[in-house]
């Protein structure tokens, strides 16, 4: 699989693609199709994310952004709603000097203030110790929801223009764009999601308006460097005309 590796670096590099975004889906289903608890699986799918970070760094790929927690995911049940939020907490704290050391810049998009003040805590560590890495920004969108982030853009500028700061013309794409959580980097180069569903679950609705799709029915606990390679082979394939 070198040879993958290889032809995936060099496409990286020849197409100049700075941002991946993925869609982690299958945890569950991953677990019940091997009769585990959906804990488990939940588990290995950071495991998974820490083979992807490392092989997006082996890369030279700058940017990486994972859907980790939707708004519609609390509709789960209150158990595993709290399982994901202590997996979030003991993870940054298990592994924030690992991924300091290497130089992860981390971040998340979302509505971080909803959470706990102990999970914010640990959240603006995370972010304040590693905001002037120099390595492999990761975003992580936990309470995320697209349209959410968009509103939220929208009542904003509403706002600037009812106090006279600018005028209803003055409003554009860049000034949406610069509302959104994402405002400081690039939009995606390619979206991956895993686990086979042919859907956005209202994800970076935005960011996406001109990324390439690549899905794969591997659930997100399989997914690794030579996976990513797969992914970017197919992305050196396409032909990205951006409207023209």
């Amino acid at each position: 699989m070198e040879e993958n590796f290889s032809t995936a670096k060099k496409i990286v590099e020849e197409t100049k693609l700075k941002h991946i975004a993925i869609i982690m889906d299958g945890n569950r289903r991953w677990a019940k199709e091997k009769h585990l608890p959906s804990a488990l699986g939940h588990k290995e799918g950071v495991k998974a994310l820490k083979k992807t970070l490392r092989a997006a760094d082996d890369l030279g790929i700058k940017y990486l952004t994972v859907y980790a927690f939707s708004t519609e995911n609390w509709n789960r049940s209150p158990e595993e709603v709290r399982f994901l939020m202590d997996l979030l907490a003991s993870t940054l704290k298990n592994e924030l000097d690992e991924m300091h050391d290497n130089g992860v810049v981390i971040n998340f998009i979302g509505d971080i203030e909803a959470l706990t003040p102990q999970l914010k805590q640990v959240v603006h560590n995370a972010i304040d110790k590693t905001q002037n890495n120099k390595g492999v920004h990761l975003q992580i969108a936990f309470n995320y929801g697209s349209r959410m982030e968009i509103v939220s853009a929208c009542k904003k500028l509403a706002q600037k223009v009812k106090s006279g700061e600018i005028e209803i013309n003055d409003i554009n794409e860049e000034s949406i764009s610069d509302l959104l959580y994402t405002s400081q980097i690039p939009d995606p180069d390619l979206l991956i999601r895993t686990g086979g569903e042919m859907r956005i679950s209202n994800y970076l609705l935005w960011q996406i308006a001109y990324s390439e799709f690549y899905v794969t029915d591997r659930y997100w606990p399989e997914f690794n460097k030579d996976l990513l390679c797969e992914a970017l082979i197919e992305f050196g394939n396409r032909n990205r005309r951006w409207g023209k």
